[in-house]
């Protein structure tokens, strides 16, 4: 066998090592469950803490959501870091100072500088963090912070279910199949032992276990985390706390992904001892976590070596199935929603969209994390669970 077969065969088993073999093996395997010693009657004091940049269209509501939440009102504070706001994210936030909310000026600094700003103002035993745009369940908090009866808990985070438009397809279609698998694993880390990270817009985190974050950092929602995890604490998955979102608009999910993507190479590169299998869940972090920035380069390598690969007839199977691929992804938009194929095709385009923004995403080694962000995620407004209570400010 040449060369060319080795590298190819090498490459194509990882591809379907990281799409379908780790989602088989955890199918499969045996798996001990490790319990939590959750206690509904443990209530904890709760600082909130939302960092909005211009976030005037949504913190009416955000609020009048936070403040509806069922749970003591004397045992929870809030704080809105409005990071260099230009709009009425202040005026909004201050028009709600008689009812306990707090408003922190910041200068714009980006996320991480002004989480770290109101960690240093919070009391409360617990940080949840959130953003200006979902929705919580009236009983999320309480399912989180339910779970820090156990000492071994450090972060627990929550379930985020996006509303689509009825008929939802292409992109959106497939982004909520790709999620409905995330939950999945999600459920099956958390039984093991541990996640990674956590969903940014729903975890909370023991308060003496929070540190303060590097400048510039992208992806709090697993730094932050990291922190417990090293120190032998579980982050938790509670499917009980749901927070909703809006669909996001065309092409808004691949600049989402890519900042994903980002914030992964910067927090695994400051924490590299998840790299070497020193730790319980390492087979999990290689498969799961480090696999997605893995999988566009050795699906790269499998198609350039495809193309060295002897003349037989099995090259010419093999490039005819990637050109299939390849047209198909193509040729997506171009076809009726109703037409059959469209579902292949779509995740054929998906496919190569979302790798192509893992690629993308190292463009964080060489420019400015801030500039990250120069493109805020727009979404479809929908009416989520608890407007109907809102001020509708």
């Amino acid at each position: 066998m040449t060369l060319s077969w080795w590298i190819f065969l090498a490459a194509s088993g990882a591809v379907f090592y990281f799409l379908l073999g780790y989602p088989l093996l955890l199918r499969w395997m045996p798996v001990r469950i490790r319990g939590v010693a959750k206690d509904d009657r443990h209530v904890p004091s709760v600082t909130v803490l939302m960092a909005v940049h211009n976030g005037e269209a949504f913190l009416a509501e955000r609020l009048e959501n936070l403040l509806a939440l069922d749970y003591p009102r004397e045992l929870l504070e809030i704080f809105v870091l409005s990071d260099g706001s230009t709009d009425e994210t202040d005026a909004i936030a201050q028009s709600y100072a008689h009812q306990g909310v707090h408003l922190l000026r910041l200068p714009r600094g980006g996320k991480a500088a002004a989480l770290n700003a109101g960690m240093q103002k919070a009391e409360g035993e617990i940080l949840l963090f959130c953003d200006v745009r979902q929705r919580f369940d009236s009983q999320a908090l309480r399912e989180l912070t339910a779970n820090f009866a156990d000492p071994l808990v450090g972060v627990v985070t929550g379930e985020l279910r996006i509303l689509k438009p009825d008929g939802a397809m292409g992109e959106q279609a497939d982004m909520d199949l790709y999620w409905r698998y995330e939950i999945w694993v999600r459920r099956i880390h958390s039984a093991i032992w541990s996640l990674f990270n956590t969903t940014g817009c729903i975890y909370a985190m023991r308060r003496n276990l929070a540190q303060p974050l590097p400048p510039g950092t992208l992806g709090d929602d697993a730094a932050l985390p990291l922190l417990a995890y090293r120190r032998g604490y579980r982050i938790l998955f509670e499917p009980n706390a749901i927070a909703y979102d809006y669909p996001t608009k065309t092409g808004g999910e691949f600049r989402r992904r890519m900042r994903t993507m980002s914030g992964a190479w910067q927090v695994w590169s400051r924490f590299p001892a998840l790299l070497f299998p020193i730790h319980r869940m390492w087979l999990h972090f290689f498969s799961h976590k480090l696999g997605r920035l893995l999988l566009p380069w050795v699906f790269i390598v499998a198609i350039v070596s495809s193309f060295f690969l002897p003349t037989s007839p099995w090259k010419w199977l093999i490039l005819s199935a990637e050109a299939a691929f390849f047209l198909l992804a193509a040729l997506d938009a171009t076809l009726p929603k109703s037409f059959p194929l469209r579902r292949v095709s779509s995740l054929c385009r998906t496919f190569l969209v979302m790798n192509w923004a893992a690629l993308l995403s190292m463009r964080v080694f060489f420019v400015s994390p801030q500039a990250m962000w120069a493109n805020p995620t727009k979404v479809d407004r929908l009416t989520l669970p608890g407007q109907e209570t809102s001020s509708g400010r």
